[in-house]
């Protein structure tokens, strides 16, 4: 027996596309919210959580040669999960998406707890946490490229905008919740940030398992092993460079002339050209590159892959803002801006939570890209708006300013999300979901990387000279003020962003031989965040101008996905309001069923 295009059947199984009960949509929806939900805030709670951590394992993160270990306790779970993501949703059209959904929770909460009892210290204790860090993104891989398939099978095509734009709200707000919850937990128990995940973990995977219902349609085919491999390699390589990219290299201020950064990505890039060419010759290809063919999946994926790379960094360089120099400057502390900086970024979140459900809901009506292009529209307006900003701004206009872009990323997010979701056939919606969030995870490491080049190389241009003057006409010694000015800016970046004093951490030993009164000031609240202050906006206009012409771009590539859209239908057809009842359901699924068992027997 062969399939309609001409070759062998294999072993494919079809399931009604529906669930047989009106609720299990909203279970779904619960359950896939609590998962988002919780990947998101552990991938924030360590952002927060860093000092404390490294202060557990006794290690300086800022000392000669352990850079590396701070910037992979912060990539090293976003590069996991944007390297498997398409492995595991390809996996979970095959076998079943519950199945692999259930199967990351509880891998989550398998690492969560290897985490939380971490044993070593020193080099070796950061080795641990990291190893563990990228099987907690095994775990989120496998939830994250299940989460919105699962949703798109549970709902109607007509609620799917409002059930994803719930879900995505849950993701962001998750981040921003973890910014907070590190301040809070951390400085009573570095470990308590990867504790608190486990019985969440433990309830989410017994309540899937339980409650979750396999009802999408599974096409069992042959694992694309070369495609994998290739592509995980490649992704991984390019990943890896753009990350070494940013850490200094012999006497140049980051690693973009490193040869080892240069053929990590030129190296991944041919890799993952090799890829292309076996996905188009393989029978069952890991990256169905035929989904492009559908205007509204490409120009989709097109807008996530330019808003994600424009809007990415942002989170970094808006807490850099705060930590470094606004938040000393208004009388808080270096030790507590990490907490307060999560604090103050809330209005962001708001935003979102305000603007999700609500452009999801409109979306289910009117289609994607209205709200989607308006979106970015709304994100390149905030971007101006921020970069006209002083540095010492007011906080009114620097909350409102999240507040609109937090609004401005809702209103692209849950239609865009939708918009893609909706135009892929029903055993491609988990390969098309890991291609979704491939781009936007793999484009948010660039855009950390290009965000925090523009920053350094803003400040390499003036900052080492601000920094020497400032500190011989405070006294400090010529040959300590040369030896802090010749370090790499981004040491000075890290400290304030980690939450410790910078010039303590690079002054060093060179303060105890100064009087009192010079070492109160010059570790004050108020001699680093001006000295900073110039240098500092000089790279935050470059990286915001960066972001505002990712964001139009974007926003033209949203326009061009076309009208409402839903698989099945041509451009452009409406799709009924009013979602099939219950026994609609049954005789579509019995149909379907009778369908597939004369087309594709055993």
């Amino acid at each position: 027996m062969t399939s309609p295009n001409g070759r062998p059947a294999r072993n494919i199984a079809l399931s009604p596309d529906q669930p047989a009960s009106g609720r299990y949509k909203w279970i779904a929806l619960s359950n896939t919210t609590l998962g988002m939900s919780m990947a998101t805030i552990n991938s924030s709670i360590v952002l927060i959580a860093m000092p404390n951590i490294f202060r557990g394992i006794h290690l300086n993160p800022l000392a000669p040669g352990n850079t590396s270990y701070l910037l992979w306790m912060l990539m090293g779970f976003m590069v996991c999960t944007a390297v498997l993501l398409v492995s595991f949703g390809r996996i979970g059209d095959m076998y079943g998406r519950v199945n692999m959904y259930t199967l990351g929770f509880a891998v989550f909460s398998v690492f969560s707890v290897l985490l939380s009892v971490t044993w070593m210290s020193g080099s070796s204790g950061a080795l641990w946490l990291i190893l563990m860090r990228v099987g907690q993104g095994v775990g989120g891989a496998m939830i994250l490229a299940n989460a919105a398939p699962i949703l798109t099978d549970a709902f109607p095509p007509d609620q799917r905008g409002l059930a994803l734009g719930i879900n995505s709200v849950a993701a962001i707000a998750g981040s921003f919740v973890g910014l907070v919850l590190g301040g809070l937990l951390a400085p009573v128990d570095w470990r308590l940030v990867f504790l608190i995940s486990v019985p969440i973990g433990i309830f989410g995977t017994a309540w899937a398992r339980l409650k979750l219902q396999e009802v999408g349609q599974r096409r069992v085919t042959k694992i694309d092993w070369w495609g994998n491999l290739t592509f995980g390699v490649g992704l991984v390589a390019l990943l890896v460079g753009i990350t070494y990219g940013i850490i200094p290299y012999g006497h140049d201020t980051m690693g973009w002339t490193n040869p080892k950064v240069l053929g990590a990505l030129f190296g991944g890039a041919a890799m993952l050209g090799v890829f292309l060419v076996i996905e188009r010759r393989v029978e069952s290809p890991m990256f169905n590159l035929s989904l492009f063919r559908i205007r509204a999946f490409a120009f989709g994926n097109l807008a996530t892959l330019l808003s994600s790379i424009g809007r990415g960094g942002l989170m970094f360089i808006l807490i850099m803002w705060l930590q470094g120099i606004w938040l000393p400057q208004h009388g808080y502390g270096f030790a507590v801006t990490p907490l307060w900086a999560g604090i103050y970024m809330l209005p962001l979140t708001v935003g979102f939570l305000i603007a999700g459900p609500l452009s999801g809901l409109l979306s289910d009506r009117f289609g994607a890209r209205p709200f989607a292009s308006g979106g970015m529209m709304l994100a390149a307006l905030s971007f101006g708006l921020l970069e006209a900003l002083p540095v010492d701004f007011s906080y009114v206009a620097f909350g409102g300013l999240l507040l609109l872009m937090g609004l401005a990323m809702g209103v692209f997010s849950a239609p865009n999300l939708a918009g893609v979701m909706n135009s892929l056939p029903s055993d491609q919606r988990g390969a098309g979901a890991g291609m979704l969030t491939t781009f936007q995870n793999s484009s948010m490491v660039l855009s950390i990387g290009v965000f925090f080049s523009l920053i350094i190389l803003g400040l390499a241009g003036s900052l080492p000279h601000a920094l020497f003057g400032g500190l011989v006409k405070e006294g400090v010694p010529v040959a300590a003020a040369r030896r802090a000015a010749s370090l790499p800016p981004v040491a000075s970046l890290f400290a304030a962003f980690l939450g410790y004093n910078p010039i303590r951490t690079l002054l060093g030993g060179a303060l105890a031989h100064l009087p009192d009164t010079q070492v109160h000031y010059l570790t004050g609240r108020s001699f680093f965040p001006q000295l900073i202050s110039g240098p500092f906006h000089s790279g935050l206009v470059e990286a915001f101008t960066f972001a505002l012409a990712a964001c139009l771009v974007a926003a033209a590539a949203s326009w061009m996905r076309g009208g409402k859209y839903h698989h099945g239908e041509p451009q452009g057809t409406p799709v009924p309001r009013r979602g099939p009842d219950e026994s609609e359901l049954h005789q579509s699924a019995r149909a379907g069923a009778k369908r597939a068992a004369v087309a594709y027997p055993d």
